[in-house]
């Protein structure tokens, strides 16, 4: 996939493309993405995706807080595994949102980025308000030399949205998240300094410090891990809270136990992958009932990951 944006131009004259956020790049964008390669390879062209570095809203309401599945970077990279021949990054602008649909169809689409064939979403809108549907998106077309194609939705009764995955992830369901994704979600970001009680009970916890800061994190809980660190996969358990047998008041803690690993993880990066949920988070009466539970929790992770890994060899 080559990716065009301010930096990289586009060196075909005609694209076959769809438009959206992609948030997630779940199974209905894979869906999508691969009816748009159909077309362009019934037309002979190549094919594209349009997406936005910063969510439209953001741009237009700047105190807007977006709950993200993936960052900029990692959607990108999701993208690039469609198999779709380019991406291109377009900056949302105030003034593109004041464009109607005809204007962004015939200043944006058709005369910036050459888009012959436009395939869209089932339940996609865009322009001014998004007050056009469909059938007046095709009547445009008509008029500005586009082919105007609406994609059909994914087969099958399980509704996929990038919404209804956050709502997932937010009640710890974490594979029926992945089985939306196509994969495992994921968090990553870099080792900082915690307060180091875990070694001092058995259990040394490396506290992350996630980079995306929109990036939507799970439930608070136990989690059965995969640990990506230096380009190796550990197995591990992950914690995410407010320590509450710990006093920590209202600070919102991310730490993983990695097993098998001996080394120091400060300041380095690292992602972790989410297998499964394993309990809620919960308040103890001591620090020894916490040891205890947390003994338990790392034998449930363990069953957790092997099951896992016999089903996905």
């Amino acid at each position: 996939m080559q990716l065009i944006d301010r930096e990289h131009k586009i060196e075909h004259p005609s694209l076959v493309a769809t438009i959206g956020f992609f948030d997630g790049v779940h199974t209905g964008h894979r869906f999508l993405i691969d009816q748009v390669k159909q077309e362009a390879e019934k037309a002979g062209l190549p094919s594209a995706v349009i997406t936005f570095p910063v969510h439209p809203r953001k741009v237009l309401q700047k105190d807007y807080q977006p709950a993200l599945l993936c960052g900029y970077d990692e959607k990108i990279e999701r993208l690039a595994t469609t198999g779709i021949d380019y991406c291109v990054s377009l900056d949302f602008t105030k003034e593109i949102s004041e464009l109607s649909a005809w204007q962004f169809m015939q200043r944006i689409l058709k005369d910036k980025l050459s888009v012959n064939t436009l395939v869209i979403g089932y339940d996609h809108r865009f322009g001014h308000n998004r007050e056009d549907g469909f059938r007046d998106y095709e009547q445009y077309g008509r008029e500005i030399d586009m082919n105007v194609i609406e994609a059909l939705p994914l087969p099958g009764a399980d509704h996929v949205s990038s919404s209804r995955i956050r709502k997932l992830l937010a009640e710890g369901h974490i594979r029926k998240a992945a089985k939306l994704l196509s994969y495992n979600y994921t968090i990553s970001g870099k080792i900082v300094e915690g307060f180091k009680v875990g070694r001092t009970i058995g259990f040394p916890t490396a506290n992350i410090q996630v980079w995306e800061t929109y990036k939507v994190i799970p439930a608070f809980g136990v989690y059965a891990v995969y640990v990506h660190v230096d380009n190796k996969k550990y197995d591990g358990m992950l914690y995410i809270g407010k320590r509450p047998t710990l006093h920590n008041g209202d600070n919102i803690s991310v730490e993983v136990n990695l097993f098998d690993f001996d080394g120091d993880l400060y300041n380095k990066s690292l992602t972790t992958e989410f297998i499964d949920f394993v309990r809620p988070d919960e308040k103890f009466s001591n620090i020894d009932t916490l040891k205890e539970q947390i003994g338990k929790d790392k034998d449930a992770v363990i069953n957790v990951i092997l099951n896992y890994k016999k089903l996905n060899p």
